[in-house]
């Protein structure tokens, strides 16, 4: 079979949706099929060789607390014409199908079965209406689409309020021989300290100020602790780093980006992961990678992290924006190294069921239904 997976996103720049899309086309690779990756790039991707599609130059929008790096371009159509023309797939997987303009002008030109994930919760009503879409090419779009996946519970609510039919739930996955508790953790973290790990971009809506805040809280009553600050940012990141220094905050340490195969072993390295993201996130990917090293999980109680931890088993959840929750909620995790461990166990387990042999393998499965029922409509 011959697959297209679309993105509307800068695929040179780290995300949940091109991390989704890099291990799906490896596994369905795997399985023997042809897999080509169509996505928009700041930079020239080689990891992917000829079966990298570029199309469309990044720029940086504002969208849902974050920045979303889309092509907005309005001369795609004969490119995007000819590549489905000389490509020919039987299968056109868009990821937020209706994402300007990239995925959204591929659904309009594609003749092939169309499946769309959606990946956003945002919480707005007519989040998808304030993009430069509208009613009535939203209502068009929508009818080109065979098959709708979403996420996660959460992400199939929000996506279900203007976009009919039926939704199959298939979650993020997991690549559990990369998040494996057997690597080494970093040498320089090791010195007996406890350490408290935040993993994300630094964004407003990923909360790391609370967690700042928070750790301010407890530092004197467990001196022994360290906080490491993990992901790619700069605009907020020298605030940040001026907020400790001005409060006298020790042991904050900001590391930056880290690749991909380097992240498992800042898990290996933590004691506990927190990440009190405000809201808008549709799963938490980054959830079920701390688990799948088998680690205690501190978080915020919000749709798509609920919808990966279970308060009291593989973590605690806190309310949003809550410093004195989460000061205490880390506070317990970190006194008790027996909770530590019973939670980091339970996650283990449960991270079993997001591995990605099998989420890709029910996504083929569902290309399959979707395929066999756009058959029989067409008898």
């Amino acid at each position: 079979m011959k697959i297209a997976l679309v993105s509307p996103y800068d695929f040179a720049y780290p995300g949940g949706v091109a991390n989704h899309i890099s291990n799906l086309d490896r596994h369905l690779r795997e399985m023997g099929h042809q897999v080509r990756v169509i996505a928009p790039a700041s930079r020239t991707i080689s990891a992917f060789g000829d079966r990298f599609i570029p199309m469309g130059r990044p720029r940086p929008i504002p969208s849902s607390g974050a920045i979303s790096r889309v092509t907005l371009s309005l001369a795609l159509a004969d490119r995007i014409k000819g590549v489905l023309r000389d490509e020919r797939f039987d299968i056109v997987h868009l990821h937020e199908p209706f994402m300007p303009m990239l995925c959204s002008a591929v659904l309009r030109f594609s003749d092939s079965v169309n499946v769309g994930t959606f990946h956003a919760f945002d919480g707005r009503p007519g989040y998808y209406l304030a993009w430069p879409i509208g009613m009535i090419m939203l209502k068009r779009r929508c009818q080109k689409l065979d098959g709708r996946i979403a996420v996660s519970d959460p992400a199939w609510r929000f996506a279900s309020q203007h976009i009919p039919g039926d939704f199959k739930i298939i979650p993020n996955g997991v690549d559990l021989n990369n998040f494996s508790p057997n690597v080494s953790p970093i040498p320089e973290f090791m010195d007996g300290k406890l350490n408290i790990l935040f993993v994300s971009r630094l964004e407003r809506r990923k909360g790391l100020d609370y967690l700042l805040r928070a750790y301010h809280q407890i530092k004197d009553q467990v001196p022994d602790s360290r906080l490491i600050v993990v992901g790619p940012g700069t605009s907020l990141r020298w605030r940040y780093e001026r907020w400790v220094k001005n409060k006298g905050l020790r042991d904050v340490v900001f590391v930056g980006y880290v690749s991909e195969e380097d992240k498992p072993r800042y898990f290996k390295t933590a004691d506990v992961f927190c990440v009190p993201a405000t809201g808008r996130e549709s799963f938490g990917v980054i959830l079920v990678e701390a688990m799948a090293m088998g680690k205690p999980i501190v978080a915020t109680n919000i749709p798509g992290y609920a919808s990966v931890v279970t308060n009291g088993k593989e973590g605690i959840l806190v309310s949003p924006k809550n410093v004195p929750q989460l000061a205490q909620a880390l506070l317990s995790v970190l006194r008790d190294e027996r909770l530590r461990k019973e939670m980091g166990a339970r996650g283990s387990i449960k991270a079993q069921q997001y591995a990605w042999d099998r989420v890709s393998r029910q996504i083929f499965d569902y290309y399959l239904k979707v395929m066999n029922g756009r058959a029989t409509c067409l008898e």
